[in-house]
């Protein structure tokens, strides 16, 4: 799919300047970093860029991923996406594309396919993307030059269309990671060794790099103390929420007496204490008066494909009898009605420092109240702290998170005008213009031809 521009190749005006944003998901891609992707994309289109997107086909997420059509509706017709082949014989179903070594051999087939991805990059599944990706790239600069390559990961073989706009014609490149490389947000542990091909090329590309963006503070200083020669070029630039497709925001009021709905939205990893919720939540129905007749719905992807994880939906549908259901996926230009059938939002995270996830963000928009059921120490706690409706857990223990559900039922019933505007005042600091525009004009900045005018900022 190719959206046309107004501005056709090589006719942009005068001291407008050409972006080339890289990445491997995007609309109608539906993994959670789609929405960064999206709105980078069409943030930069709104402050005056020309923007092209260079990312994998439409049939690549529709057929192994999943994938919410509704969302390319939301990509700035000002923006030209550039679609080019993705290959991805690990998740080929169909047995007739299989040759006989793979069908007769499979451990031996993956094993040999697992050294042949990383020949030409050392990214599983990924690797083959980079002569694709590299080669589109020149095209793009050849038709229209390039001013500067934003590449967001992962997976990171989307920093090598940049590099190689880099090397070959002086392109400047933003490094934007979602996660990271070499560190296992979850556990803290370094992945790859310091000899590694993975950390060469990161120390390679982090050298080259005109910026390099993480999601938190946690993230960006472990990797501003692996580097300090270029730690002033690291940048935390917060996911935020989308003022377009945020929930209302709105006062909801107090519940009242009626049984109250609890929410779940995103997907649910493998590193979600799906089970430690389950047994809170079980033990909070049986104690809590203020959870009478209560509901629980996990809206969703349970696992990262199209398929539900079998046990995953059997933990949830475990505990049927005591309210809690599995809703499936929403598209997100429906979620807006799923939050206003929410009383209280939960926030379930995989252990981590350094996880923070984007649905933090968007939670806080509502000035609902949250429940946190994570790691204390996570990343996400930093961004709630201070929120007036906000009940984190002390642990995972089932006796902590049914105390945490209790206490937000309870806000929700009796919390008064004064606590609920707090909270959405709160909230709305976390849009994420607010977060990608100073970056966006400091790039400006630095690559705006000599005497053009800097484009004023325009609200979203």
């Amino acid at each position: 799919m190719t959206h046309d521009t107004s501005q056709q190749p090589g006719s942009g005006r005068a001291g407008q300047p050409h972006l080339l944003y890289v990445a491997w998901g995007f609309p109608p891609c539906r993994g959670g970093g789609v929405y960064r992707a999206l709105a980078t994309a069409n943030r930069f289109a709104e402050q005056g860029w020309r923007v092209t997107v260079l990312t994998a086909e439409r049939d690549t997420f529709i057929r192994f991923t999943g994938a919410d059509p509704t969302l390319e509706d939301r990509v700035d017709p000002r923006v030209e996406v550039v679609r080019v082949p993705f290959d991805w014989p690990i998740h080929e179903a169909n047995l007739r594309n299989w040759s006989r070594f793979r069908a007769t051999r499979p451990k031996a087939w993956a094993k040999l396919r697992s050294r042949r991805d990383q020949l030409p990059f050392p990214e599983v599944g990924y690797g083959p993307w980079r002569g694709v990706i590299e080669g589109a790239a020149e095209r793009i600069h050849a038709a229209d030059p390039v001013d500067l390559v934003v590449a967001t990961a992962n997976p990171h073989v989307a920093f090598t269309a940049a590099w190689k706009l880099h090397r070959n014609h002086s392109v400047p490149y933003v490094m934007d990671y979602r996660d990271a490389w070499l560190l296992d947000v979850f556990s803290g542990d370094r992945l790859h060794d310091e000899r590694s091909r993975a950390a060469r090329w990161e120390r390679k590309l982090v050298d080259a790099a005109h910026e390099v963006w993480f999601v938190n503070d946690p993230i960006r200083d472990w990797h501003r103390d692996l580097y300090p020669a270029h730690a002033g070029k690291m940048h935390t630039v917060a996911n935020g929420f989308d003022a377009e497709l945020a929930p209302a925001v709105h006062d909801r009021g107090p519940v009242g007496d009626r049984p109250l709905v609890f929410g779940y939205i995103g997907t649910v990893s493998p590193k979600v204490p799906l089970k430690e919720f389950v047994e809170g939540w079980q033990l909070a129905r049986s104690q809590s008066p203020d959870l009478d007749g209560a509901e629980a719905h996990i809206h969703g992807y349970l696992g990262f494909y199209a398929q539900p994880r079998v046990d995953m939906l059997a933990t949830i549908n475990s505990a049927a009898d005591d309210g809690l259901s599995y809703q499936g996926p929403v598209g997100k230009t429906d979620i807006g009605k799923v939050y206003d059938g929410l009383d209280v939002q939960l926030l379930i995270l995989g252990a981590g420092r350094y996880v923070t996830s984007g649905k933090v963000f968007e939670y806080l928009a509502t000035g609902l109240p949250v429940v946190s059921v994570h790691d204390p120490i996570n990343a996400a706690s930093d961004i709630l702290r201070g929120h007036p409706l906000w009940f984190p857990v002390t642990d995972l223990q089932p006796e902590s998170v049914a105390r945490a559900l209790a206490d937000a039922a309870h806000a929700a019933h009796t919390a008064d005008e004064q606590t609920r505007r707090a909270a959405r005042e709160f909230g709305a600091r976390f849009r994420r213009d607010l977060q990608l525009d100073p970056r966006i004009a400091a790039l400006r900045s630095a690559i705006a031809p000599a005497g053009a005018p800097a484009p004023e900022v325009t609200a979203p």
